[in-house]
């Protein structure tokens, strides 16, 4: 029952992940929202998600793993509510952050639960692996089913299973907490301030002009975020990431490949979707059916990935991956205003099975080096350039789609970005005494399609 539970709550999160994309247009006009106001939607939970994740993997030790759990999971119901019921485009914003910030606790709380609760611990995260998988695939299709009703759906369908796993988690799961680990809220708090800043200050740009008072403010304000932050990772006796890992070169290249990976593929589903609801017109429904092929490759391409690994090498695997993404990509690029059948359909094929050799990949790759002891930071230091990167460029695009660019620049920028990811592969050497271990908890969890855990 514990590992049905926990596979139960990553399946919420994959869900969550990919469900909203598709709900995005009808939400946008039913609360008056812009297309720039509209890519907020999906920011405003990638940004706390990602620079709370580090001091969610930290509260899991210090309260203990259970205990967060519940917590969390009753805390993403709320948030739920609140979106699902918003009356206004402010509010909404404010139900998508407390919800990222609620799967930053979520998340590190199931892996580290998975790893103390189940002896046959590799058996326990395949099971929860592919529960998680079937998220992704399921949130396409049932965004399409619950958008044809309403967008506030999309939310509030999360409400029953986050109460099924706070009561659960209170039933069955138990841990024990470290007392003397410490929490790195403040250089958490400087981090997603300047990631903020940053997406904000993009958005200003767009509407309001690059020399607005507002923009320039903006902008200076996540600088000295910034500036802040590295002052207090240098000086800090809790820093946000870890002393130990920063000179490792496989995790700096993992870093890179996670950040690209987003501003590649890990941004199509957003493209897609307002290329296919915005400018083509297709009802919710047959968005969400038109994304299978696409979830469908990425599953298979994760799949074919492990092995290939172990043959070849990580770096090797990640530079065909991103190779083969900019293929389908630029195709892509070359097939926006073609047909869906003979144009788009053979891009999105490529694209995701190129998705799924990635984001297994890029794991391997970042955590090849990295001591056992420090294995779930680098998990969370990689998860957390994934989601600083994504919502940073879903800002870019959105930008470019604004001004005079139209579909086709955009699926070119993101093949440029899968180019840039090939060569930074290429250039990673391998160490033949030191083959790539299986797909670490961290490559499992990317392959759910939801953010990988600490």
């Amino acid at each position: 029952m514990p590992l049905l539970l926990l596979s139960v709550a990553q399946f919420l999160l994959a869900l969550d992940y990919s469900i909203v994309y598709v709900a995005l247009p009808g939400l946008a006009a039913d609360l008056g929202l812009d297309l720039a106001a509209a890519q907020w939607v999906v920011s405003a939970y990638a940004v706390p998600f990602a620079g709370f994740l580090l001091v969610g993997g930290r509260l899991a030790d210090r309260v203990g793993a259970g205990r967060l759990f519940v917590a969390a999971a009753a805390g993403f119901g709320v948030a739920s509510v609140a979106g699902g019921l918003a009356s206004s485009g402010g509010v909404l914003l404010g139900a998508r952050f407390a919800q990222g910030v609620a799967a930053a606790l979520l998340q590190p709380a199931i892996l580290g639960l998975l790893g103390t609760m189940f002896p046959a611990r590799s058996r326990a995260l395949s099971v929860w692996g592919a529960v998680g998988a079937s998220g992704l695939a399921a949130g396409v299709v049932l965004g399409g089913v619950l958008t044809r009703a309403s967008w506030r759906w999309t939310f509030l369908v999360n409400v029953p299973v986050t109460v099924l796993c706070a009561v659960g988690g209170l039933l069955w799961l138990r841990s024990r907490a470290v007392r003397g680990a410490g929490v790195p809220l403040t250089g958490s708090l400087l981090g997603t301030g300047a990631a903020l800043g940053a997406v904000l200050g993009l958005t200003l740009g767009g509407t309001a002009g690059w020399t607005a008072p507002a923009t320039l403010g903006t902008l200076l304000a996540a600088a000295g975020f910034a500036a802040g932050f590295v002052a207090h990772e240098r000086r800090a006796a809790t820093p946000l990431v870890e002393p130990a890992l920063r000179h490792i070169r496989s995790l700096r290249v993992g870093v890179a490949a996670t950040a690209l990976y987003m501003a590649s593929v890990g941004s199509e589903f957003y493209v897609v979707t307002l290329l296919l609801q915005s400018e083509r017109g297709y009802p919710p429904l047959r968005a969400g059916l038109a994304f299978l092929p696409l979830a469908a490759l990425v599953a298979v391409g994760s799949a074919v990935t492990g092995r290939a690994v172990r043959r070849f090498g990580s770096p090797a695997v990640l530079s065909a991956g991103f190779t083969l993404a900019a293929l389908g990509l630029g195709w892509l690029a070359l097939a926006a205003g073609a047909p869906y059948a003979t144009g788009l359909l053979p891009g999105l094929l490529l694209s995701g099975f190129a998705h799924g050799m990635i984001y297994t990949a890029m794991f391997v790759l970042g955590g090849r080096d990295v001591p056992p002891a420090h294995q779930s930071s680098a998990g969370a230091v990689l998860t957390t350039s994934q989601y600083l990167s994504g919502a940073v460029t879903i800002a870019a695009l959105t930008l470019v789609l604004g001004g005079a660019g139209g579909f086709g620049a955009l699926f070119a920028a993101t093949a440029a970005a899968a180019l840039a990811g090939a060569a930074l592969a290429a250039r990673a050497t391998t160490r033949p005494s030191r083959p790539d271990p299986a797909p670490s908890p961290a490559a499992a969890a990317a392959g759910t399609g939801a953010p990988p855990a600490t």
